[in-house]
Formats: structure tokens, sequence, C-alpha cells
């Protein structure tokens, strides 16, 4: 292994955060220059999912598990069209990709995507100093090398807060998943995560998925039985699109939001949401549904969160909490058939302790339409 990997370990690349800390590694994948958001993953496997989530537009992912690639990649763990990352930053990349469905490497898949990848860097020493200063800008070079030119170009570079990230990520033009299904479910579409789709399809929903910026009228147009919102990167405020067409949409038909659909609901609701410290990013975050006590590990990817004082407790009901920092994790409307989770119930990667949830919109929505 080590002898595999010394033969790549040619071209050096640098990692420069904004407040002047440097990393230094060795390139895997694309070379060249980028910037994003780092952040954090605690998931041990499944960077292939992570990598094409679009939750994860403008941000560089660092995997705390030491080695990733061990089993490479396949055409059927994707979440979108394309990894999102900006970039990947791993302690080590194996070159040995062993699984009978692998027909990629790691570093072939994202050098073919251009993406840039750094290895031979201190993770944990990453991780730590995030969860002490909180997510920092970043930049990643193969090519400028000099930390004072680099730190200069983080500094000017666009951070997360106030960006509409949603633009970049939502599909083109309105399109069926499946035709077949007892309950028509339309997903706005804000960098949704294919086994969202798939989880609707399989709980006898025909699926249709709109553009973001689809309008509360054209959405009627297709007569859902129910709206799906969707995941999404960055900050939610910026959104304005959204916010107003789910304000619409409140009490004409059973609306489940996930992840930036929570965010979304939260607003046009009336309440705030604000920038977690280092965010949550990884399939092993602990939450309790406060109805039953049930406790269930989740997988998470978000660097926002819905200010749970912002809301107005006479209308919203607060179903779900983080328990490890007690943030907002899922709500619901007392009197409309609106309810969300920040958590992702669909996984992948993940544990599916919460796919449940996907069962309850159904019937929701068999509620309604009675």
């Amino acid at each position: 292994m080590n002898e595999i990997n010394s033969a790549h370990k040619s071209i050096k690349a640098k990692i420069v955060l904004e407040d002047g800390r440097i990393f230094q590694g060795y390139s895997f994948g694309a070379t060249g220059t980028t910037f994003g958001e780092v952040v954090f993953n605690t998931s041990m496997s499944g960077y292939q999912e992570i990598l094409t989530d679009p939750s994860y537009k403008g941000q560089i992912v660092t995997m705390t598990y030491p080695l990733i690639g061990n089993y490479g990649v396949n055409k059927q763990d994707v979440e979108s069209s394309k990894p999102f990352v900006e970039a990947l930053i791993v302690k080590e990349c194996s070159r040995i990709a062993s699984n009978w469905r692998s027909n990629d490497t790691l570093a072939s898949y994202l050098k073919n995507n251009n993406i840039i990848g750094i290895e031979g860097v201190d993770t944990r020493a990453i991780t730590r100093h995030i969860r002490l200063k909180g997510a920092l800008k970043a930049v990643i070079s193969t090519e400028d090398l000099d930390d004072k030119s680099l730190l200069e170009k983080v500094t000017v570079s666009s951070g997360l807060l106030g960006i509409d990230l949603v633009k970049e990520v939502t599909c083109a033009k309105a399109y069926a998943w499946n035709n077949q299904g007892k309950y028509h479910v339309v997903v706005l579409d804000c960098g949704v995560k294919l086994n969202i789709l798939r989880s609707l399809a399989l709980n006898n929903c025909k699926v249709t998925v709109v553009p973001a910026q689809t309008s509360a009228e054209d959405i009627l147009k297709f007569k859902p039985d129910g709206l799906m919102l969707s995941n999404g990167p960055g900050d939610p405020e910026p959104v304005t699109y959204v916010i107003e067409t789910v304000s619409k949409l409140l009490g004409k038909l059973p609306i489940f939001g996930i992840c930036l659909g929570q965010q979304m609901i939260g607003l046009a609701l009336g309440g705030k949401t604000y920038k977690l410290k280092f965010g949550h990013h990884g399939g092993n975050q602990p939450v309790k549904d406060l109805k039953t006590g049930k406790i269930d590990i989740t997988v998470q990817n978000h660097g926002f969160c819905v200010d749970i004082d912002s809301l107005n407790k006479n209308d919203i009901e607060i179903t779900h909490m983080n328990l490890n920092d007690k943030t907002l994790e899922g709500i619901k409307h007392k009197k409309l058939s609106v309810f969300s989770v920040q958590f992702h119930p669909e996984a992948c990667p993940g544990p599916h302790d919460s796919a449940y949830l996907f069962t309850n919109f159904v019937e929701m929505i068999k509620n309604h339409k009675k």
C-alpha cells in the first residue's frame, strides 16, 4: 500500500484557512485551485454518496475516517448527476479499489470530474481546529503554494452567508421520476438527493421533480397530492423565491420538508435561521422523537438551522431534538398538513432508522384527501 501511494505523492498541495492555519499534503484527483468552506464528515463509508450530495455545493469536505477509497466507486451509489463538493480532504486515499461493483478508483473519479483531492494531511488536526474555531473559508491549491498569496486569495473569497447556491444545483426543467404510484407528489428540487425520489416511489408515490424557481401556481397545475421540499446547499434566507412559494402553498396540500426543506418551512412560517458553528455532517447524529421518546441515529448534512425561539409555539409543535447540541431537528404544524425534519430520513449513506417518515407523509396525504 505504501509503495503504491508513494508513487502518487509527487504533486504537492496546500490548504490555507482564512485564519492563517496552513496544512500541506499531496494531490490526488484533479489539480488547480479551489475555494470553499471547510467542514468535516464523520461517516466511515459512503464517500461517493457524500461527493454527489448537492448540499455540499460550496464546501470542502474533510473525512475524519483515515482511509478513504478502498472500495472504489460505481455507477449505482450516486445521489445526483455529478459530484458537487468543491474538494475532498483525506488522511490517505486508497489506490486499491476492492469491491465487486467497483468500476473506478476514487482518485480517477475525482480527476475525471475535475474535483481536487488532497491527502497526507492531519485530518484530526483540521477537525479539531474547525470544532474550536467554527467552519472556515479555505483555499486548496496545487499550482500556487505561496502562503501569503493563498491567504490573500481566501480572505477575499465569498463564503456561504447571503449566497444563493440553490440556483446552481436545481434541475433546469420539470421531469417525471417515475410514472406509477397511487399518490402524486411534486418535489421542489433545491438540490434533491436521488434516494429521496426512490423512497417516495417505494411508498407508492408518482414523483414529478420541478426546478426550485417554480411558482406555487405552476406547482398546483400538476394537481399534486403532496409537496416534498428537498435538501439543498448553503444559506436558506437568500432563497426568497422558494420561501414565497412555500408560503403560498401552506394549507393547500400536504408538505414534507427535509433539511433545507425544513428551513424553508420555518422561514415561511415566520421563523428565523442561523448558522451553526461547524454544522452537522455525518451518519451518526442522535435525534430524539419528543412524542415517543425514541432515539434515531441519523445522517445529517447542514450548516444552518431554524431558531427554536423564533417559532410561534401556538401553531408549531417541536417534534425532534438533536441530543448532541439541543438544536431543532423536526417540526409539525398543529393545524395544517405540514411537517419537516432537519436530518435525512432517506439516508444514503447512513442508517435507516427514520425511513418511516416517508410512510408518515403518505398517511398525511391519505388523511388530507379524505
